[in-house]
């Protein structure tokens, strides 16, 4: 078997296959909070960008975000460690999907007492006790 990069766990659930612990728990923290199973669309897809032709010639291949949930207007992905790539098709989905809300979460009880907040409130938080 191979090992994943992160160190993250396929974990099922319902019959659900997650790609990881966390996002199998926030799967869970939907259900509990009242959320109905039918309004949750899981792995959700967008094209940023289509097949196109380079100034030569050659394919460009359409890249895709694939983020974890979609909840109505509301797009959610759960990060541990957010990538480079991760951040670079985000800046891409904003601008591109305006009509979508993005929410990167991870889950951060020691840190703000909370189960599961915003990536970018995490990093001002520790930036702000260093």
């Amino acid at each position: 078997m191979i090992k994943s990069k992160y160190n993250n766990k396929k974990v099922f659930i319902d019959g659900i296959k997650f790609d990881s612990k966390m996002e199998s728990e926030y799967y869970l923290h939907l259900l509990r909070t009242g959320v109905a199973k039918e309004t949750i669309k899981l792995q959700p897809s967008f094209v940023l960008f289509e097949t196109d032709k380079d100034n030569e010639g050659k394919t460009l291949r359409k890249m895709k975000y694939t983020a974890d949930f979609q909840i109505g207007d509301v797009v959610i992905d759960i990060k541990g460690m957010p990538t480079p790539v991760f951040a670079i098709k985000k800046a891409i989905f904003k601008r591109k999907f305006k009509q979508y809300k993005l929410s990167v979460l991870t889950k951060a009880p020691k840190w703000t007492g909370v189960e599961w907040i915003e990536l970018d409130e995490l990093k001002k938080l520790r930036k702000e006790r260093k």
